[in-house]
């Protein structure tokens, strides 16, 4: 990165918090209608008081679970399909929803969205598992509340606090296979009656499954907090990122020889790119105050500022040349977010709720390019920069009702004005009933709609690619029916959903008339599909849960039958294509997991995850007999299980040994496939990013 920060030194240590040991398995509770979620309403509610289907993550399930990140923790979970861009240690993490888009699933962390402004995703992977103490996923739509993107859910990861008359602190150091290595450090304490903080900071680095798939990821969190009561609440957090990373590419096949231009190794047969790089560097600092003015009267205020830049450095072959060079490119694309927002939670009775609200967010986007000459110089007569700026401005309110007693409505209705497209109605409703204290019946419908991000928009025209900045924002309806039912004292719960979903004039990057790559509004994409899960914890030190879920997602796309680019001026490019439905892409129909936790008398806990992963599909354009004849070609991914395990030893009061493996069993697999072309042989297959291998990760803490 070009830009570096003070808080790198600070990535000597780092913490996970301790793990709890068979004497706090009675404390370890299956979480339950009386769970309080306040992403879905924006509001204190228990679980079976509000219309969504949620799934809730504590402390417990982070400690516990055989995990490295949140996508992991959820990963086929009711509903969730987590996917990764390969097995790097910098590969993209992304959480997708009921078999839509990740850009549909929007990530906050303590009430801010980090989804990038310019890719509408959220890169999970990103997020320390040492500053979080719980996350909440509710599924369905969120824009009412939430704006933009919020299609299939939202991620809210809330921050550790300071706990009053308790210090934390924990050390936390390891290592494991691939050169893997884990540092920690963190830190809490109320240092007067009302005011407190929280510091993590960890260091990771790994080299990789594989050539140029290493990591090196530091960050640091503080959350400054002024607690008195409900009659003021403050909060004051910030966090900063710095990650470099190796771009591998797709495995090249069996057999691929290390390929050389003018003595540099440009691939091999592990990684289509050797000299690919990435880098982050992310920060954010966010105020949170919340009063409880009177009885019926609660006000909330977040204001935040969120900076990130992201690196890439590209190198290519270009064998059209005598001799054979490396020409490429770097970019820098800068993101600055200033978001401030405003509730008013009114109880005008005992029966009804009321929060209106506002919200208003500025984006500027700068990207800055040059081109690198055959032996990687940059050409500074290249140098580009474009930055452009949007905003938009959300009003909304929500009314809550409890007509009968078994019988609470919700109704919502959001106004969204982008500068960009104009305006959004986003209307919400939802029935919960509860005709027995341990059974909610619920239904859930509300409109979204997607944004055009940065970069769909004003993406400089490179000769390959450009943006659109006349693209329509996407918009549709999500809507699910949900059981929920607790059993045996709460020992036993389980949920069910049926979901339906829409999103019309859907986005995506495709030729245009003159070749150019650039994204266009499609037709529909639709999805249904059926979620289960159940949990149990019949003994107090045993818990045990199995999860499925099914979608049927179909995508109306184009398929090309010519693609002639023919040769401007002279010869115009003729592009001919069909419109078809199929089945979406990557996205698999079934997804299923089990899990269980034990925890022994004598400070051992075992948890055990196993995850398998449906087939899936993807389509590429490729000549058929004569160019410029093309066709689409369907390719199958294989189904896939993984098996992961963690065991966790207390010694004495405060030191705890870790050991933990992910996919055990070795499992090959791929998570998405590209193009790779052999130049010593010019044979251009279609390969795939493999999927993390065996993985082996030991740690020693101590916490006081």
């Amino acid at each position: 990165m070009r830009n570096k920060s003070l808080y790198a030194s600070i990535a000597a240590l780092m913490l996970i918090p301790a793990i709890g040991a068979a004497d706090e398995a009675e404390d370890k509770k299956m979480k339950t209608l009386d769970e309080v979620v306040v992403t879905a309403t924006k509001t204190e509610e228990t679980r079976q008081d509000i219309p969504n289907s949620v799934i809730l993550y504590d402390q417990y399930d982070l400690q516990d679970a055989p995990a490295i990140s949140i996508g992991e923790l959820m990963a086929n979970d009711p509903g969730i399909d987590w996917r990764t861009q390969g097995d790097s240690g910098g590969a993209a993490q992304t959480i997708h929803i009921r078999g839509m888009g990740g850009e549909a699933t929007q990530v906050f962390i303590n009430g801010v969205n980090i989804n990038s402004p310019s890719l509408g995703l959220a890169e999970v992977g990103r997020l320390p598992l040492n500053n979080i103490a719980n996350v909440e996923v509710v599924k369905g739509s969120g824009s009412l509340l939430y704006g933009t993107g919020a299609m299939g859910g939202t991620v809210s990861v809330f921050t550790k606090r300071p706990t009053r008359d308790i210090v934390n602190l924990t050390f936390e150091g390891g290592g494991g296979t691939n050169e893997s290595y884990h540092l920690g450090f963190e830190n809490g304490l109320f240092f007067s009656n009302t005011m407190g903080y929280y510091l993590t900071a960890s260091y990771d680095e790994t080299d990789g499954f594989r050539s140029n798939s290493d990591l090196d990821h530091k960050d640091v969190s503080l959350n400054l907090v002024l607690d008195n009561g409900e009659k003021l609440d403050l909060s004051l957090y910030g966090q900063y990122l710095d990650r470099e990373f190796g771009r591998p590419g797709v495995r090249p096949p069996a057999g691929t020889e290390t390929y050389f231009v003018d003595g540099v190794a440009v691939y091999n047969g592990e990684s289509a790119s050797l000299l690919d790089r990435g880098g982050d560097e992310d920060g954010l600092i966010v105020l949170n105050a919340k009063s409880r003015l009177s009885d019926m009267l609660n006000i909330t205020v977040l204001a935040d500022i969120i900076s990130t830049e992201n690196y890439n450095y590209l190198r290519y072959v270009n064998s059209f040349g005598v001799p054979v060079t490396l020409p490429g490119s770097e970019s820098w694309t800068t993101n600055t977010v200033y978001e401030i927002e405003g509730d008013v939670d009114i109880a005008f009775s005992d029966k009804g709720d009321l929060l209106l609200g506002a919200e208003y967010i500025r984006y500027d986007w700068e990207n800055e390019s040059i081109d690198l000459d055959g032996t990687g110089q940059r050409l500074e007569e290249s140098r580009k920069t474009i930055d452009e700026d949007l905003h938009s401005t959300g009003i909304y309110g929500e009314l809550q009702y409890q007509f009968l007693l078994p019988l609470k409505v919700l109704a919502g209705l959001r106004y969204e004005d982008n500068s960009e497209f104009g305006n959004e109605t986003l209307p919400r409703f939802g029935i919960i009933a509860t005709p027995w204290q341990n059974m909610a019946l619920k239904l859930s419908s509300g409109k979204h709609f997607g944004a055009p991000t940065p970069n769909d928009l004003f993406w400089p025209d490179d000769g390959f690619s450009r943006g659109n900045p006349d693209l329509l924002p996407e918009t549709g309806w999500h809507s699910d029916v949900t059981w929920e039912q607790s059993l045996k004292d709460d020992s036993i719960f389980f949920s069910a959903s049926y979901f339906h979903w829409t999103i019309d004039d859907k986005i995506q990057w495709e030729p245009d008339s003159n070749g150019i790559y650039s994204p266009v509004n499609l037709r529909s994409f639709t999805g249904d599909g059926f979620e289960a899960g159940a949990k149990f914890q019949l003994m107090a030190n045993f818990q045990f849960g199995m999860n499925y879920t099914y979608i049927d997602a179909v995508e109306e796309s184009r398929s090309y039958t010519v693609m002639d680019y023919g040769w401007p001026p002279d010869l115009p490019p003729n592009f001919e294509y069909d419109w078809v439905e199929r089945r979406a892409a990557y996205t698999p129909q079934h997804l299923f997991k089990g899990d269980l936790t034990y925890f022994t008398d004598f400070g051992l806990t075992v948890a055990a995850v196993a995850r398998y992963t449906g087939d899936r599909v993807t389509y590429r354009t490729e000549t058929d007999g004569f160019y410029p004849n093309t066709k689409t070609v369907a390719y199958e991914m294989d189904s896939y299980w993984t098996f992961d395990m963690k065991l966790v030893q207390q010694i004495g009061d405060h030191l705890f040994i870790t050991l933990l493996g992910t996919n055990l069993f070795d499992e090959g697999y791929d998570t998405y496939l590209d193009s790779f072309t052999d130049y010593s042989t010019f044979t251009t297959t279609v390969e795939g990013y493999p999927g993390a291998g065996r993985s082996v990760f030991a740690k020693l803490a101590y916490a006081y």
